[in-house]
């Protein structure tokens, strides 16, 4: 049995601007296993996660919910352990007082594809309803590029200069993911 290490309290780590001022994410915890939080605007504690891979999951996160995504605490560990990853996970919940909605309620909303489907208009909808498999497959294409178009001015408007490239596949399902 591994002992756990000394979890730092999330308020003695210092808040890390989620977007730096080339608007990129930053890179320092690109292929690092840990524990994030993260916090919208007003440093609002809104969802903690954990990762194998914590730059992509943040990446995942800025996309799904660009207007949640302003700061952000990581603690990263050395060796990939679920037990220590949820134990700091745990801790930060408790130290917080309460659950962030984003691991409550909007969980769906931080760690699925989005989905475009809800996006549809009337006469989408009812064009779906009434189409075969080749139509319905290009109204859902064609509701996850307008989605997609949205997300992309969102995350442009925050200054956000990175590359961001969705799964073409999952668009014929209606969901946009990040390839």
């Amino acid at each position: 049995m591994t002992s756990t290490p000394n979890i730092p309290s999330l308020d003695s780590l210092d808040y890390i601007p989620y977007i730096d001022q080339n608007g990129q994410l930053t890179d320092q915890f690109e292929g690092k296993v840990g524990v994030y939080a993260i916090f919208d605007q007003e440093k609002t504690l809104q969802f903690i996660g954990y990762s194998r891979d914590v730059y992509l999951s943040l990446k995942q996160h800025l996309v799904r919910q660009p207007q949640h995504c302003y700061w952000l605490k990581v603690q990263t560990i050395e060796r990939p352990s679920r037990t220590v990853l949820e134990e700091i996970r745990d801790a930060w919940i408790a130290e917080n007082g309460t659950l962030p909605s984003g691991n409550s309620a909007d969980e769906a909303l931080w760690n699925q594809p989005i989905d475009a489907k809800p996006t549809m208009t009337a006469a989408e909808q009812a064009s779906y309803a009434a189409g075969d498999g080749l139509t319905q497959i290009k109204l859902l294409k064609q509701a996850a590029r307008r989605v997609e178009e949205q997300l992309l001015a969102a995350l442009e408007a925050r200054g956000v200069q990175m590359q961001i490239r969705f799964n073409p596949k999952l668009k014929e399902s209606g969901l946009l993911d990040l390839k």
